[in-house]
Parts: structure tokens; sequence; C-alpha cells
């Protein structure tokens, strides 16, 4: 089968990573999917080696909605993209890995972004977030399907730079047991502190000024989402009346959604994905089970 490389990482099939009978392209489709992305930068937020890297390096204060486009523009290459795309969009992300590294002033700890150690950070906060997110929102996936997801994602984290030697979370046990294990190392640094209060207020001018409350409702969904040991962290209470409720929010924001044109909440690659292979706008109309 031919397939892309570059000088760095595994090759990719031509058609892509992932197709139509993967598990990630049902996830990745869902429009929960925003929820279960703000959630993933809260959970990240906690490692303080991966947060002084976003706050030393990253644009977020001057150009937040840049850095979340960014981000989805990634996620939607390697996901429907073509090999060429997934490829492309891999090699820019290990590029910027490559300058981003510093000293974290609240632990004194040096870091790297291209560290194992931080990259199977970052990828078990994204996979875990949008996991979790949206089952809890009404999509129907089996234990099995889910570990299937865990197992199809974990290849995304080989080809950012996790070595072959370095264990990535690829199943819902795993990933169970990497959090546990993880949580002795993590704290709420200041540059934690300030990133959540701008998730909450970012710059929004004129008459964009409106959707303040909404988006921070959304953020404040995000934040009860979290496991409870990561809102007790934050200072927020962990009791499980909060997930509950969480979870039925999200359901609820997940069936409105649903009801909005398409083309609000699925992303160019999808689309480019369905156009180039014929499958009808409902193929994944199985994603609506549950709302």
């Amino acid at each position: 089968m031919s397939g892309t490389r570059s000088a760095e990482g595994p090759r990719i099939p031509a058609e892509g990573l992932f197709g139509p009978e993967s598990v990630t392209w049902r996830v990745h489709a869902d429009p929960a999917m925003l929820l279960g992305g703000l959630r993933a930068l809260l959970l990240q937020a906690l490692h303080p080696l991966a947060m002084a890297g976003v706050s030393q390096h990253s644009a977020f204060r001057e150009d937040p909605w840049g850095r979340l486009d960014r981000t989805a523009a990634f996620i939607g290459a390697v996901t429907y993209g073509t090999g060429e795309e997934a490829r492309e969009a891999v090699d820019r992300v290990r590029r910027v890995h490559r300058h981003v590294r510093g000293t974290d002033p609240a632990t004194g700890r040096d870091y790297r972004a291209d560290d194992p150690a931080l990259l199977v950070w970052v990828h078990a906060c994204e996979v875990g977030s949008f996991l979790d997110v949206v089952r809890r929102a009404g999509l129907p996936l089996t234990p099995a399907e889910a570990d299937a997801y865990l197992r199809e994602q974990s290849a995304v984290a080989r080809l950012v730079g996790v070595p072959a030697g370095t264990d990535v979370p690829d199943s819902a046990a795993a990933l169970r047991r990497y959090f546990a294990e993880v949580r002795p190392e993590l704290c709420v640094t200041p540059a934690a502190r300030e990133a959540v209060r701008f998730a909450f207020l970012p710059p929004l001018h004129g008459s964009a000024l409106l959707a303040v409350p909404a988006w921070s409702g959304l953020v404040g969904l995000a934040f009860a989402m979290l496991p409870p040991w990561a809102r007790r962290m934050y200072g927020l209470p962990g009791w499980w009346i909060t997930d509950r409720t969480a979870g039925l929010e999200a359901r609820a924001l997940r069936a409105a959604a649903f009801r909005l044109p398409r083309s609000w909440w699925e992303g160019p690659y999808l689309v480019a994905a369905r156009e180039r292979l014929g499958l009808p706008a409902e193929a994944l109309g199985a994603n609506r089970a549950g709302v």
C-alpha cells in the first residue's frame, strides 16, 4: 500500500489514517467534540510542565481563537484527511515541538514539548476527554468500541513523536491506570489559574460580547465534566451530583446542536472526506442515537 512518509514518523496510508468504518470517525464527527476539547485543555493545564510550555510559547493570550482553530484543524486532518494532509499536519506539530522548551517557574524543572512523557500526557487528556464527553452526551459506544477508539488513536501519538518504547494508553483500563499514576505530578500553578480565567473571559469585542454568557456557560460545563479528582484540584466540588447534572446538560446541548444546520458543527475535513468517498450526508447518522 502506498503512503506518505517524511524524515520523521511512520508511514501514513495514501487514503489517510482512518475511514468510515473506524470508531474515530464516529467520535470525532460528534458535535459534543467542542465540549470535549475544552475539557481536554482544562485537564492538560494541571500538568505544570505542559502548562509552562503553553504559557511561555503559545499565543493563546493574543489569539485564543487561533489556537483553538489550529487544534481543530490538526484533529480534522489526521482524522479525515488524505495521507498527504495528515502528514503535513503531523510534520507541522513536530516542527513546533522542537522549539518549545524552557524552565517552569513554578517547579524549577526544565521541559521540552517533544518529551515523550509530555506527549503522552497531552494525548491522554485529549482522547480521554473526547471519549468521555461524547459518550456522556449521548453517543452510544460499547466498551469494546471505546477500547477500539483508544487503540486507533494511539497511532496518532506515535506519529507526533511518542517512541515505541513508551507506553500509550490503548484501552479504557489502561487510561484509568495512566491517570492514577500521573496524578502525583499534577498541580494548579499560577499559569494554570491564569489560563482558566482566560478561558472563561476570552477577548471579545463589539457585538461578540453578547456571546460571553454562552461561552462562559460552555466552559463551566466543561469544568463540570472533568473527573472529580481534577475538579477538586481546581478547588471545586467533586460531588457525584455534579457529574450527573453535567451529563444531562451535555445531552441537551448535543440534541440542540443536531437541530442546527450541519455546516455549523461539521468540520471541513469531514465534509471533504465524505465528498471524496462519495458518502451521503447521513453516513454518520447513527451519531444521533441517544438524542
